[in-house]
C-alpha cells in the first residue's frame, strides 16, 4: 500500500496495488511518510475503504488526534486478552469518539453525574466491568490524568456491546435501569436492604437479568405462560404471599417502563426467586419469614 496522505500520524489515506484507497489505522501508520511512500502494513489495525457509504467513519476518524487512537488500540488490546472479543469499526470509532470526549471532559475538569448504575453492571456482566477497571487503570497510566470512577461504567457498556451480537448499549442500559427498579421495589417492601456484595444477591441478579432477556428479545415458540398449571400459582400466592405481593407490584411497574405483561409462569419465577433472596438475606428483617406470614 502507497501513502496519500496522513490524517494524523495514527490515520493516512493509502492506496493499494488495484488503485482502491483505503483509510489506515495504526500506531505511527502515517509518520513521516510522503506521498508514495510504501507503508507498513503490520502496523495496520484497523482499514476502511473509501467510499461514500464510510465517509461518516472516516470524518470521524479525521477528527481523532493521535493520543486518542493510540489509547484506543491499546484498550481494544486488552480487551481482546481478558473478554476474547472482536470490536467492529463501527464499534471501535464508538469506543474511540467516547475515549476522545472523556479525556476532553477530564481535561476540562468535567465529570458526569453519578447516576450510573455502578454497582448492578459489577454484578450483571462482572467480566466486562473488571475489563473497564483495567482499561481505565490503562488509559490513567498513559495520560496522567485522574478519571472519576463513573468513566468504569461508560466503558463497560462498550465491551458489553462488543461482546454480544445481540445486546446493544441502549439495550444493556434499559435492562440495567429495570434491575435497578426491581430492587427498590423490593426493598421497600420488605423494609430491608439487601447486601449487593452477596453471593446469594449475585445469584438473583443472574436469575433477573435472564428473565429480563428473555422479554427483550421474545422467541416465538416459547408459548405465553397460560399452559402453566394455575394451581402452582395459586401455591405461590398462599405460601410466598408477600413475595408474590411484590410481584404483582414488580408486575404493575415492568408494564409501565417496558410495557411487558407477566404471564402466569413470570409471576411463579419471580416469586421463588424474590422469597429466596430476601429469605436468606442475613438481617434483622428476615425473622418474618414468608412462613411466618401465612399463619396470620
Amino acid at each position: 500500500m502507497k501513502f496519500i496522505k496522513n490524517f494524523n500520524n495514527n490515520a493516512a489515506l493509502v492506496s493499494d496495488e488495484s488503485g482502491v484507497d483505503w483509510v489506515v489505522i495504526g500506531n505511527g501508520i502515517g509518520f513521516g511518510k510522503k506521498p508514495g511512500d510504501l507503508i507498513d502494513e503490520d502496523k495496520i489495525t484497523r482499514r476502511f475503504v473509501a467510499v461514500e457509504k464510510n465517509m461518516e467513519m472516516i470524518d470521524s476518524v479525521s477528527d481523532l488526534d493521535d493520543r486518542t487512537l493510540s489509547l484506543t488500540t491499546d484498550v481494544i488490546n486488552l480487551v481482546n486478552k481478558r473478554l476474547d472479543v472482536k470490536f467492529s469499526d463501527y464499534q471501535y470509532l464508538v469506543l474511540a469518539d467516547h475515549i476522545d470526549f472523556m479525556l476532553k471532559r477530564t481535561d476540562d475538569g468535567v465529570e458526569l453525574g453519578q447516576d450510573t448504575l455502578g454497582w448492578e453492571l459489577n454484578k450483571l456482566f462482572p467480566k466486562e466491568y473488571a475489563a473497564a477497571k483495567d482499561a481505565l487503570r490503562l488509559i490513567d497510566g498513559e495520560t496522567g490524568l485522574a478519571f472519576p470512577k463513573t468513566e468504569e461504567v461508560f466503558l463497560t457498556y462498550h465491551f458489553i456491546n462488543a461482546g454480544s451480537n445481540q445486546a446493544k448499549i441502549q439495550d444493556t442500559i434499559k435492562i440495567t435501569k429495570l434491575i435497578r427498579g426491581v430492587v427498590e421495589i423490593i426493598e421497600y417492601q420488605y423494609g430491608m436492604q439487601l447486601d449487593t456484595e452477596s453471593f446469594n444477591f449475585s445469584r438473583f441478579m443472574t436469575h433477573l437479568r435472564s428473565f429480563m432477556v428473555r422479554h427483550l428479545y421474545p422467541i416465538d415458540d416459547e408459548g405465553d405462560g397460560s399452559e402453566l398449571d394455575i394451581s402452582l400459582l395459586e401455591l405461590m400466592k398462599v405460601k410466598y404471599q408477600k413475595a408474590y405481593e411484590t410481584v404483582l407490584k414488580i408486575g404493575t411497574y415492568l408494564s409501565k417502563q417496558a410495557g411487558w405483561k407477566l404471564q402466569p409462569d413470570d409471576e411463579v419465577y419471580l416469586t421463588l426467586h424474590v422469597w429466596r433472596v430476601t429469605h436468606r438475606q442475613k438481617s434483622d428483617h428476615t425473622d418474618d419469614s414468608e412462613q411466618s406470614s401465612i399463619k396470620n
